[in-house]
C-alpha cells in the first residue's frame, strides 16, 4: 500500500458532513441507558444551538448541525471580533436572521430559550466552557482533546453525570464507517487473540518564530489565555497553532491520539467503557523541528500495558511510516495477522503483508451530529459519550505525562488516578488555575 497523506477533519468535514455513517460496531447496547432527565423534547422540537468559539472546527460543527431541519442557532460567542462575521453571515443567510454576538461565553449560558452549546474553544479553555454549560443545564457537543490535562477530564465527567446532561465529544470517527467496521471485526473475534496495537501519526508542523508583540485591538488576550498561564502575545500561538503550544495544547499526542488510540481501545473493549493501561512509559522531545516556537515534542514513542486483556499499544508521533498512511491504527493477532485502519478505508493482512478479504458490517442511518440531536431529544448515551471520550483522551495525557515525568506512569482504572507520585507533578496530569478562574470540582 502506498503512503498516503493525513487527511485533515476539516478535508473530512467537507467531504461527509451530509452522509449518513455506521455505528454497528461500536455496539447499540452501548447506546441505550443515560441519566439525564432535563427537557423531553419531542421529536418535532426544534433545538437551540449556541457557539461558542467561532472559526475552525467551532464553525465547522455548526454548519454541520445547521444541514439538520430541527436546529436553530440563536448565539455566537468569541474573543476576537475578527472571527465572528463569517459565522454570523451563516447564520443569517441560513435562517433570515443574525446570531446574537457575545464575546463572554456565560452570556450565552445565561440565556434560558438555548438548548445546547458547541464547545469550539482551544483546548485550554474546554473543561470551563464545559463545566458551566453543564451547572446551566445545556446539553454539550464538545470539541477534542476534551481536556487540557487529566484532572480537568475528571472534572468534567463529574459535572456532566451531576447534572445530567448529554454530551457529544467531536471524535467523530466512532460514526464512521472504516472505523466501526474495524472495531466490528476486532470486537467479533474473526481477527483471533490481539496481542498487540499500533496508533500513529505523522507531524512535521513548524509555527515559525515571530516575537512578543502588544496583542491586536480584536483579540481580548488576557480572556483567550483565559485559565493557562499568562504569557507574552505571540501571533504564531494563538489561532490553530495553540495546538503545538504546550500552555494550551497537548501536542498531536492530544490533538490525534484522542482520534487514533481512541480506536485501538475501541476495538479491544466490549463497550463505550474502555479499557485503559496500567503502565505507561514515553521517550521522545522536539527533536527534529528546530529554530521554531513551538514546544510540543515532535517525536514520541509511547508503549502502554494492558491487563484484561493482555496486550500491548504503541503510539508514536514521527515523520515516516513506511508502506503505511501518515495517520492510522493496527490490530496485531497472535497469528500474525493484521487490520489497519485510517481516514479512507481498512485493510486486513496476514503475516507476510498480504491482503486477505474483509468483512462489511450494515451501516446505521445517522451521522455524529444527528446522534447528537437524537440523544438531547430521547435523553440516551450519545456514541461519543463524555466519559467514554474521557478515557481514551486520559490515556493520551498519560502518554504525555510519562514523556514530562521522565518515569514510568502507573495508572489505577477503579480509582480513575495515577498510582504513586510518577507524572502527577506534570502539567499533562493537573495545574494550577490563573486568577480570576477556578476549576469547578462537583465531588471528584
Amino acid at each position: 500500500m502506498s503512503k498516503k497523506r493525513a487527511i485533515t477533519r476539516r478535508d473530512f468535514l467537507q467531504k461527509t458532513a451530509a452522509a449518513s455513517t455506521a455505528v454497528y460496531g461500536l455496539g447499540a447496547s452501548a447506546f441505550s441507558s443515560a441519566g439525564a432527565s432535563s427537557r423531553q423534547a419531542s421529536p418535532n422540537d426544534t433545538i437551540v444551538f449556541g457557539l461558542i468559539g467561532c472559526g475552525g472546527m467551532g464553525a465547522s460543527n455548526m454548519r454541520s448541525f445547521m444541514g439538520h431541519p430541527d436546529v436553530a442557532v440563536a448565539a455566537i460567542c468569541d474573543v476576537d471580533s475578527n472571527r465572528i462575521p463569517g459565522d454570523a453571515k451563516a447564520v443569517q443567510d441560513k435562517y433570515g436572521k443574525a446570531p446574537d454576538i457575545y464575546s463572554d461565553y456565560r452570556r450565552i449560558l445565561d440565556r434560558k430559550d438555548i438548548d445546547a452549546v458547541i464547545v469550539g474553544t482551544p483546548d485550554h479553555w474546554h473543561a470551563l466552557n464545559l463545566i458551566h454549560a453543564c451547572e446551566a443545564g445545556k446539553d454539550s457537543y464538545c470539541e477534542k482533546p476534551i481536556s487540557h490535562n487529566i484532572v480537568e477530564a475528571k472534572a468534567m465527567v463529574a459535572a456532566a453525570k451531576k447534572f445530567k446532561r448529554v454530551v457529544q465529544v467531536g471524535t467523530w470517527q466512532r460514526s464512521n464507517r472504516e472505523f466501526t467496521d474495524a472495531i466490528d471485526f476486532v470486537r467479533s473475534g474473526k481477527l483471533g487473540r490481539v496481542v498487540l496495537t499500533r496508533a500513529w501519526i505523522s507531524d512535521g508542523t513548524r509555527i515559525g518564530k515571530k516575537p512578543p508583540t502588544a496583542p491586536p485591538a480584536n483579540l481580548d488576550y488576557n480572556f483567550w489565555i483565559g485559565p493557562a498561564k499568562m504569557v507574552p502575545y505571540q501571533d504564531n500561538k494563538v489561532h490553530w497553532n495553540w495546538r503545538w503550544v504546550m500552555n494550551t495544547g497537548g501536542g498531536l499526542t492530544t490533538d490525534w491520539g484522542v482520534h487514533m488510540i481512541d480506536i485501538a481501545l475501541l476495538g479491544m473493549s466490549k463497550g463505550q467503557d474502555l479499557v485503559m493501561p496500567v503502565e505507561i512509559a514515553t521517550v521522545g522531545g522536539q527533536w527534529a523541528i528546530r529554530d521554531d516556537d513551538r514546544d510540543a515534542p515532535d517525536t514520541i514513542t509511547s508503549i502502554c500495558r494492558f491487563t484484561e486483556p493482555d496486550f500491548a499499544l504503541e503510539w508514536s508521533v514521527g515523520r515516516d511510516h513506511p508502506s503505511r498512511p501518515g495517520h492510522g491504527t493496527e490490530f496485531v493477532s497472535e497469528d500474525g495477522r493484521t487490520l489497519r485502519v485510517w481516514r479512507g478505508g481498512w485493510t486486513l493482512l496476514d503475516a507476510d503483508g498480504n491482503e486477505l478479504p474483509k468483512e462489511q458490517a450494515p451501516p446505521a442511518p445517522t451521522d455524529h451530529w444527528r446522534n447528537f440531536l437524537d440523544c438531547v431529544k430521547n435523553r440516551r448515551t450519545p456514541r461519543a459519550d463524555l466519559h467514554s471520550v474521557a478515557q481514551t483522551t486520559i490515556v493520551c495525557h498519560l502518554i504525555n505525562a510519562a514523556l514530562m515525568s521522565g518515569d514510568t506512569v502507573r495508572w489505577d482504572k477503579k480509582k480513575m488516578d495515577i498510582v504513586g507520585g510518577a507524572g502527577k507533578n506534570t502539567m499533562a496530569y493537573s495545574r494550577p488555575y490563573r486568577r480570576p478562574w477556578s476549576l469547578p470540582m462537583h465531588g471528584i
